[in-house]
């Protein structure tokens, strides 16, 4: 009996830890989607909203009904290297348009349960010619009608929206296209992660474009670490020991988990002094312990590492993406300080080098927008700083080695 229940614990533990690792990856995991990844953060969701309510102070609900998990992932400051996508082949991100639609659709969502794209297109037409501060949706215009496709698209991908009948593109070819949606009301109402709502902040219209990164960070502003108007990660002073503490293990903890390395020198002194005491260290052991993680720590930081590769939507290296692979090539390459230039001759060679081989940068402004790329890569990992046209290397670069360049063309390998 009691091999059976420490075989049962030790499950337990596997199964939570697992969960914790894929909302990390995924903050929003329906039924629909992934029901087996549903299943488990279904069964586990007690002690998997324990960790993150700990740890990093992040809600986190189950709908066993309606069929999602949330994750609601509140950083310090806003980020922009996760935008929403196009889901179509090229992924490009969404521009203004498409965001100002998105929200005006989602607004527009809230008032019916079942609805077509006709419908609702006439309902956000309206809602943007009766609001000053937004451009009319003109569903006669193809490039407007491919916006919007791209908003249903991505919340279809959410699954706030569920296509009954028809298809969503075909109103890209025509605005007298039949489809039949059914609205997931409130999973709409938690697509959007804001500690503040921004009716509360209370700013005429005309100063929003001047303040608008002021609101932006207003909206993530927490009351809870302080009351204090202008807190943000780097000033005001909480009013309470407890805020303090419960802010420097929120801070340090949600960045742990989602940034791809923490760098002691980012910190603050507060963070790095809460880091090194005992009860820091202490804490950073177990949430990696309960959390499936490896822990490595080094002078310059710390690192969490999901040996499954469950916590992350994006992962380096991957031979999967040209991008990646150039990155890891012109990461391998630098022993030291280079010049983008530098980089650039480097890339040049690798072009040459393996002919057949990224075709997408193979014209004029490829080489450079190659490694302009390349370095997108390797700053969000967290691997190199770019500062006055020179690229550094950082410490955890040193964890990536090449030991020989192929491709799956044996007249390349053989070149």
């Amino acid at each position: 009996m009691s091999n059976l229940s420490n075989q049962l614990a030790i499950d337990e533990r596997d199964e939570v830890s697992r969960g914790i690792r894929l909302m990390l990856g995924n903050p929003l995991v329906s039924e629909r989607a992934a029901p087996e990844s549903f299943d488990l953060v279904r069964r586990r969701r007690e002690p998997i909203k324990r960790w993150f309510e700990y740890y990093c102070g992040w809600s986190f609900v189950v709908e066993p009904r309606l069929g999602y998990a949330r994750l609601a992932k509140v950083r310090a400051a806003a980020d922009a290297s996760r935008p929403a996508r196009r889901s179509r082949s090229g992924r490009a991100p969404f521009d203004r348009r498409r965001y100002v639609l998105l929200c005006v659709t989602c607004a527009e969502l809230l008032t019916a349960a079942v609805t077509t794209i006709g419908l609702l297109a006439d309902r956000v037409s309206r809602a943007c010619a009766t609001d000053e501060a937004l451009a009319g949706f003109d569903t006669t215009q193809r490039g407007e009608r491919m916006a919007f496709v791209d908003v249903l698209r991505l919340l279809e991908s959410f699954g706030a929206l569920e296509v009954v009948d028809g298809a969503t593109e075909a109103f890209v070819d025509s605005a007298e296209a039949k489809v039949l949606y059914r609205v997931d009301a409130t999973l709409i109402m938690r697509l959007l992660v804001a500690p503040i709502g921004l009716s509360q902040l209370s700013v005429p219209l005309d100063e929003v474009p001047t303040r608008f990164d002021e609101l932006l960070d207003a909206l993530a502003r927490e009351r809870r670490y302080g009351s204090a108007a202008d807190r943000d990660e780097h000033s005001a002073v909480p009013i309470s020991p407890t805020q303090r503490n419960l802010w420097l293990r929120h801070s340090i903890f949600r960045r742990l988990v989602d940034d791809p390395v923490l760098y002691l020198d980012e910190l603050t002194h507060e963070q790095r002094g809460y880091l090194a005491s005992p009860t820091g260290r202490q804490l950073l052991r177990q949430a990696a312990e309960l959390g499936g993680f490896l822990l490595e720590e080094r002078a310059e930081g710390v690192l969490l590492v999901d040996p499954d590769g469950l916590a992350t939507d994006s992962r380096f290296p991957d031979d999967a993406s040209n991008t990646k692979v150039a990155a890891l090539l012109l990461l391998d390459g630098m022993d030291g300080a280079v010049s983008v230039e530098q980089l650039r001759v480097a890339a040049a060679g690798l072009l040459e080098r393996f002919p057949r081989w990224a075709k997408g940068y193979r014209g004029d402004d490829g080489t450079a927008q190659l490694v302009s790329d390349a370095l997108g890569v390797l700053t969000g990992f967290g691997l190199v700083r770019v500062t006055d046209g020179l690229v550094y290397p950082l410490p955890a670069a040193a964890r990536y080695a090449v030991g020989s360049t192929r491709t799956n063309d044996p007249e390349e390998d053989s070149a």
